[in-house]
């Protein structure tokens, strides 16, 4: 029974002591005071409350039954920022000598109709504030000291400016606490955002993410921030995926807010821009880090408090995050200033017990609430998780420890002067009234002579550079934030921004860096094709037309290659053309020069067999002096057609035309003429005495002169008029530039070429009507039908010639020429060289004869 007594008293003192703990953690008072003779005040948000059923009180309408109180530990930071300054001056012998610095703070809640009780208690130093009524100060204070929402500093400042005293903002910069008109006594520490946007398109373009989202506050900060991200980001061909816009009334269980999340985490952009600051975005941050969306890239323009909560989960949402922050000195005595904090030091720090109690492990004292028991030894905040409390000054804090300094270095320039006057010379306070301050502090601040804020050449620091953050938190609760890079805006172009990727930590899906784009990069040899109806980033891939290039990714037009070039297969490099032409080394011309050197070669041995015979029948009765004509001129004709082989040059093209129109029209008056005497001496019947004269007088020869005299004046006009010439055709082959001769005048070459076929159809003409010769010497046949084949290969040639280009070109009129020469040689020379050497029986008198043809006729010598 005993036992069960003492048992029974030690479970009710442990449940005592329970209370007694849980009630001291949960009762916390609404400020406390650091005495000094100067006293700043200080308003920010350490601890909220909140309601999670929204139960009505029955007393008083405007709160709630179900109050919880949530500690902001990360804001903790703020007030040891302001002690931690106020110490280091009153210890500084120089500053604000026998005078020393305090502070009254008051916390801030989040609810409009909450925030001006801070600062009237202050101003009044009564429990209920009655304005325009101070209970304790023979004076008002000097400064207050206010953030970190804009909001909070906005409505602290059309109070405090009825009283004229300065206010100290250390949150984001503001354009409406700018508004000198209505807040003309607020002054922002933190430097304009005036680079932020290029800041975050530079970072976007380092990584190639053209398609991200945004999420920024519903208010006029995310309008401003919306339209100058939009104007940087169309200048540097950056879409946004989607825009939400998050109203600051949205807290964490705002289930439009939710939905909204959603949708940002179905989006296609694997990177998403936060803007905002952390009161009127607190919400969101709790919501993105409860999604667990690893394949997010977050870049964010604050250090958010973004791990209040506590969870069984290793994932979070944020790991990997991008953060920009204003670059400020490093203060390591900071740090060293944190390791040395506890309650026992500073006794009337309402806060320090609550951290000890919580994470230390120790238990408050049945007697007072402030004192603490049964604790670990060498307990500091150092040792506390990054995500509660982070040792490194933040960017708020900054511009809190400045803050400060710009108030003291006031109060001690306004201090050397009132020492003439001798204003408290009898061991009085300083007697410091508010707009006695302000001109002061308007010096001091346009001077900038706070710390890590002097310029070496005296003028103002405007643009503030951005240190590059990356979010460590994996596994959870790690929370480090390790800076990566920075961003200089005055840094030449290029250098702008400053990057070490290898520290950079990705969102764990990510094993390389992620891509954020609406459609995939146009490799080299395409281009882009804009889609109708969506944003630029989303586009086609069109692969780049003939002869056009594109040696660069994401390329808007293709780019044509020089005439000299040629694109090449993957149509991403333009090679040089070779030079071209039909050459004797080609297979092709080796061909042609073949056939030519073998024609003519034996064209020359008809005309050997044809000398060698003279005396023959044959030979002689077809007028030996137009054969050996006929016969040399067919071995020029061949010949000729090699000046159309090899490297053109100006006098090869000169030649080629000329040579061709001349021996040509020398061959075909030959054939003409030929079939002129064949008429005149088959023909007449009965010869009377001129045309045996004209027989005698070989007048058919004179054809021969008189229609090559034709033909040169063809050939004399066109050279003057319009001479051939070197040309060049880029475009006939395929990575070749032919070169070939331009005839230079179309209309000359195809007079000279309908010249020739008129002296063919006469030609032809003429040896038709004598087509009943004696069939031992018919050459009148052979005559019309070598013709026929002549004006036929000509006649063929012209469509060919036109429909073709480069070497096929030039070798077609080649072909034609030796097709041309080859059928008068083979159809005039063939039969006779046959009865020549094969068929000599047949190569006598006797066989002209007996045929049908009068003997008077076997009289005439055709010589």
């Amino acid at each position: 029974m005993f036992w069960i007594l003492i048992f029974g008293l030690l479970y009710f003192l442990n449940i005592v002591c329970a209370i007694t703990n849980n009630n001291c953690y949960t009762t916390i008072k609404e400020n406390f005071h650091v005495k000094g003779d100067v006293k700043i005040g200080a308003f920010f948000s350490l601890h909220i409350y909140y309601t999670g059923n929204n139960i009505p009180d029955t007393i008083d309408p405007y709160y709630f039954k179900d109050v919880h109180l949530q500690y902001k530990f990360k804001n903790y930071q703020f007030l040891l920022a302001l002690l931690f300054a106020i110490e280091e001056i009153n210890k500084n012998p120089h500053l604000l000598p026998n005078i020393t610095l305090g502070f009254d703070f008051y916390n801030v809640r989040f609810t409009e109709k909450s925030i001006l009780e801070g600062p009237l208690t202050w101003l009044t130093m009564l429990p209920y504030a009655i304005p325009n009524y101070s209970c304790e100060n023979k004076s008002n204070p000097p400064a207050a000291l206010t953030g970190t929402s804009w909001s909070t500093s906005a409505h602290i400042g059309t109070l405090l400016q009825l009283y004229k005293i300065p206010q100290l903002t250390f949150g984001p910069f503001d354009s409406i606490l700018n508004n000198q008109e209505q807040l003309n006594y607020v002054y922002q520490m933190a430097p304009k955002d005036t680079f932020l946007s290029l800041a975050i398109v530079s970072l976007m373009l380092h990584f190639s993410w053209s398609w991200v989202g945004l999420i920024i506050p519903d208010d006029h900060k995310g309008t401003q921030i919306l339209s100058d991200l939009r104007q940087v980001m169309e200048r540097n061909n950056i879409c946004i995926a989607s825009v939400q816009m998050i109203p600051g009334i949205w807290n964490s269980f705002s289930n439009a807010l939710w939905k909204s999340l959603v949708q940002t985490k179905e989006s296609s952009a694997n990177v998403t821009v936060v803007c905002g600051d952390i009161v009127s975005l607190q919400g969101l941050m709790r919501h993105i880090a409860q999604l667990l969306v690893t394949w997010k890239v977050w870049v964010l323009n604050s250090q958010w408090d973004v791990d209040t909560h506590s969870d069984y989960f290793m994932l979070e949402s944020l790991h990997g995050s991008f953060i920009f922050s204003h670059h400020h000195e490093e203060m390591a005595e900071f740090t060293n200033f944190i390791r040395t904090v506890n309650p026992y030091k500073y006794p009337e720090d309402n806060y320090l017990p609550k951290f000890w109690y919580l994470f230390f492990k120790c238990s408050f004292s049945e007697f007072d609430c402030q004192l603490l028991e049964n604790c670990q030894p060498n307990a500091s905040l150092e040792l506390l998780p990054r995500y509660l409390f982070d040792p490194v000054m933040s960017e708020e804090s900054y511009n809190i420890y400045n803050a400060v300094y710009a108030v003291a270095y006031s109060l001690h320039e306004m201090n050397l002067q009132q020492i003439q006057i001798q204003r408290y010379a009898n061991g009085e306070k300083m007697v410091a009234f508010p707009w006695e301050v302000l001109p002061f502090l308007k010096n001091t601040l346009l001077k900038h002579r706070m710390r890590g804020h002097t310029d070496l050449d005296g003028k103002r620091k405007l643009d503030s550079e951005y240190d590059i953050l990356n979010f460590w938190n994996f596994p959870k609760g790690l929370a480090l934030k390790v800076k990566v890079g920075n961003f200089s805006p005055n840094a030449p172009h290029g250098q702008q921004l400053m990057l070490a990727e290898k520290r950079i930590q990705w969102p764990l899906m990510f094993t390389n860096i992620p891509q954020s784009v609406c459609s995939e990069s146009c490799r080299p040899g395409f281009r882009k094709s804009v889609q109708e109806g969506e944003p630029t980033c989303c586009f086609y891939c069109t692969p780049c037309a003939d002869n056009e290039i594109s040696n660069e990714t994401d390329m808007d037009e293709c780019v044509k290659c020089p005439e000299s070039h040629y694109a090449n297969s993957e149509k991403n490099h333009c090679l040089q053309k070779s030079v071209s032409f039909l050459a004797y080394e080609d297979s092709l011309g080796i061909a042609l020069t073949t056939t030519a050197l073998c024609l003519s070669v034996l064209t020359a041995v008809v005309l050997v067999v044809f000398v060698k015979h003279r005396h023959t029948p044959i030979v002689k009765a077809n007028n030996r002096t137009l054969s050996y004509t006929l016969l040399l001129t067919l071995i020029m004709c061949f010949l000729s057609s090699l000046l159309f082989i090899g490297q053109p040059n100006t006098t090869t093209c000169i030649l080629q035309q000329t040579a061709f129109g001349i021996f040509f029209t020398v061959a075909l008056s030959t054939v003409l003429a030929k079939a002129i005497t064949v008429v005149i001496a088959f023909k007449v019947t009965v010869p009377n005495r001129k045309v045996r004269r004209l027989m005698i007088s070989r007048a058919p020869n004179f054809i021969i002169p008189i229609c090559t005299l034709v033909q040169l004046l063809f050939c004399g006009i066109w050279l003057i008029t319009s001479p051939p010439f070197i040309d060049q055709n880029a475009h006939a082959e395929h990575g070749n530039i032919i070169i070939l001769c331009n005839k230079g005048s179309a209309v000359a070459f195809h007079c000279v070429l309908g010249y020739l076929c008129f002296l063919a159809l006469v030609s032809y003409t003429l040896a038709f009507f004598s087509r009943n010769l004696p069939d031992t010497f018919n050459e009148a046949k052979f005559l019309s039908f070598s013709m026929q084949v002549f004006f036929c290969v000509w006649i063929t040639f012209l469509p060919v010639y036109h429909s073709t280009k480069g070497k096929v070109m030039v070798a077609m009129e080649v072909f034609s020429m030796l097709a041309s020469s080859t059928a008068l040689l083979s159809l005039i020379f063939g039969p006779k060289c046959y009865i020549i050497l094969l068929r000599p029986d047949k190569n006598v008198c006797l066989d002209i004869r007996h045929k049908s043809h009068s003997k008077r006729n076997s009289g005439l010598n055709f010589i």
